[in-house]
């Protein structure tokens, strides 16, 4: 079988990991373990399957990401943080145990109105000062009360919402969202769920009925931080390639499209089988770190859609074949991603379907 040099290794065991970690940090919350966007990467049916049993719900953002994990294997309740985008899901909902989280008045409607096969699990948005989904505050009560009535729905509500400013520790945002929603929450005697990544991590007076971990999941600081393995936290991805080609270029002389890059002195320069094509950040620029041989090089010229270039000069040995870590283990996505002026979460989310993921099962990171 051919194998392309340009993988990403998805650690299962360094994902259980940190999710025993949130668990840790916040010994009176349950776990909703949230795997969107196909796991930010990492593959959501094989995550699942390897937390299916150290979990007691799964979060997802749409109902056919749920559909996706059913056909799986997986019969953990699996909830739907967008909640139902038509009458029908509801049916689809009620039939598979999938959990929705209603946060505008319409999706009230529809549940309050819906014939259904039996009653749903839902949870409540109320929007804290983050300003994109949720009910206003003011407007709760009435929709608790309607909830609550009907046949259609389980048991009390779950009352959530999302913190804004959590990564910024500075931030008075989120003590103001964490007061809000208590508020909201004992007026109407609902458990909670408040602490995202960043809650879970920084912010104990966030820590509910259940929490949310997304992000620390994978092993990486929602704050950006590009310390490896802060907080105990495993980075789960290592996405590798290798050199594919070497040239000696002289001073004066342009790499890439545009020669946006010249070389200042006469250089070795790389070429490494990776591009925007896979995911890599088009807008990553010279200087970007890269790992060759375990040693740091700097990104040269424009990335391009199959290849990136890096300035080999002064490297000992290094040859055709050479194994590179884009990043991993040994450099945190969060620097590569703070280099090209976005997010890890964008890098991780943004693999493209040509990535092959390989997946190391029970193998402990140093």
């Amino acid at each position: 079988e051919l194998m392309r040099a340009t993988a990403a290794t998805v650690r299962l065991a360094d994902i259980a990991a940190n999710c025993r970690l949130a668990s840790h940090l916040a010994p009176g919350s349950r776990t909703n373990a949230v795997i969107k966007a196909n796991a930010y990467g990492h593959g959501m049916a094989k995550v699942a399957q390897s937390l299916q049993d150290q979990v007691p719900v799964f979060g997802v953002a749409l109902v056919e990401e749920a559909v996706q994990l059913r056909e799986a294997g997986i019969s953990n309740p699996i909830a739907i943080l967008q909640g139902p985008g038509r009458a029908g899901d509801l049916d689809e909902a009620a039939a598979n145990g999938f959990w929705l989280l209603l946060h505008q008045q319409q999706q009230v409607d529809w549940v309050l109105s819906e014939k259904l096969a039996g009653p749903l699990t839902v949870w409540l948005k109320v929007d804290t000062g983050m300003h994109r989904l949720g009910f206003a505050a003011k407007d709760l009560d009435t929709v608790c009360a309607g909830l609550r009535s009907s046949p259609n729905v389980q048991q009390k509500p779950v009352l959530c919402t999302h913190l804004a400013c959590a990564d910024d520790l500075t931030d008075p945002m989120t003590r103001e969202q964490v007061r809000m929603i208590r508020d909201c929450a004992s007026r109407n005697r609902l458990d909670m769920s408040i602490a995202n990544s960043a809650g879970i991590l920084f912010w104990p007076e966030s820590h509910a009925q259940w929490n949310r971990p997304g992000y620390m999941l994978y092993g990486c600081c929602p704050t950006g931080s590009p310390v490896i393995g802060s907080h105990g936290l495993r980075p789960a991805m290592t996405m590798s390639s290798e050199i594919i080609a070497i040239r000696n270029i002289e001073a004066g002389e342009g790499v890439g499209y545009g020669h946006d890059w010249v070389a200042k002195r006469p250089s070795k320069i790389g070429t490494i089988a990776i591009g925007y094509g896979d995911g890599y950040p088009r807008h990553a620029p010279s200087g970007t770190p890269v790992l060759v041989n375990g040693q740091r090089v700097a990104l040269t010229g424009r990335v391009s859609m199959d290849a990136i270039s890096v300035d080999l000069t002064g490297l000992k040995a290094v040859e055709v074949g050479d194994p590179v870590e884009l990043w991993g283990q040994n450099l945190s996505v969060n620097e590569v991603a703070s280099a090209a002026g976005t997010i890890g979460y964008e890098l991780l989310a943004g693999l493209t379907g040509r990535v092959p993921l390989h997946y190391q099962r029970n193998v402990r990171s140093a």
